[in-house]
């Protein structure tokens, strides 16, 4: 059986369910938990950081399975919490937010990251320097800052070059994140790896094995957790880099799709 999710050629609706990992997740949902990155995998890649849509039956969605999940469904994402929140509105889901820099519980129980004056001020200073990289997009997300670069390819080498400097600046409490056209600076002793451990170390995770389901270079640590514990990876989209994933499914129109056929 492949492990490759694709749809049918010219079938409307989704085919049979035939990826084993979420053929598992229906049958024995009381043993699993569901860990889902949300750019590129819930929901497709956008011009802009903003510009993002959520289908309008994805958040029942989501709440259906976490129901049949006894709760034990997570976003875990590189967007700060604040700004999750009001894509899934009106649910509220357990969440890890830049990269696991903040994560909130399924009791809604919140960890931030502290945000020390110096890297306000740095945030500052990558502001004024994308003015010389045009079509580059900062995004300030609190406790980290990313530049996107999907319109200025042309200046990846120098905005590396400055992300790099910053880091430096910055000291060891920091990391550099390399995404799909993008750079962050985020708190060193995040990932999303560490957010997934974190999740499954508390009810209603505990005892389950993870389902890890990302798209990009940041989520490889998620996968990493999964595999090690005896669960299951699943990377979303078709290219040829190297990956822990263990399967993929074809794009996140697809998951979507697949993960409707999950609903009782």
């Amino acid at each position: 059986m492949s492990s490759q999710e694709q749809p049918e050629q010219g079938d409307a609706k989704p085919g049979p369910l035939k990826e084993p990992a979420l053929t598992a997740l229906s049958l024995y949902p009381q043993d699993w938990a569901l860990f889902l990155d949300i750019d590129g995998t819930l929901l497709d890649l956008a011009e802009r950081p903003e510009a993002i849509v959520v289908p309008d039956h994805l958040p029942g969605a989501l709440h259906a399975i976490s129901r049949q999940l006894g709760g034990a469904l997570a976003l875990v994402t590189g967007r700060a919490i604040e700004f999750v929140d009001p894509l899934f509105a009106p649910f509220r889901f357990p969440v890890a937010g830049l990269h696991g820099a903040e994560r909130r519980d399924a009791g809604g129980r919140l960890r931030r990251a502290h945000i020390p004056p110096a890297f306000q001020e740095m945030k500052q200073v990558i502001q004024h320097e994308a003015a010389a990289w045009p079509g580059s997009i900062v995004e300030d997300k609190g406790a980290a800052v990313a530049v996107h670069f999907r319109h200025a390819p042309a200046y990846q080498a120098e905005i590396n070059e400055a992300m790099q400097h910053h880091l430096e600046e910055a000291g060891p409490d920091w990391n550099l994140q390399h995404g799909k056209m993008v750079i962050e600076i985020c708190p060193s002793h995040a990932s999303k790896g560490h957010a997934v451990e974190a999740f499954l170390a508390e009810s209603p995770f505990e005892g389950r094995r993870p389902i890890a389901i990302g798209d990009d270079v940041t989520d490889e640590t998620m996968f990493a957790v999964a595999n090690r514990l005896g669960g299951q990876s699943v990377r979303v989209g078709e290219n040829d880099r190297k990956t822990l994933a263990r399967a993929s499914i074809g794009s996140p129109a697809r998951l979507r799709d697949v993960l409707g056929t999950l609903i009782k």
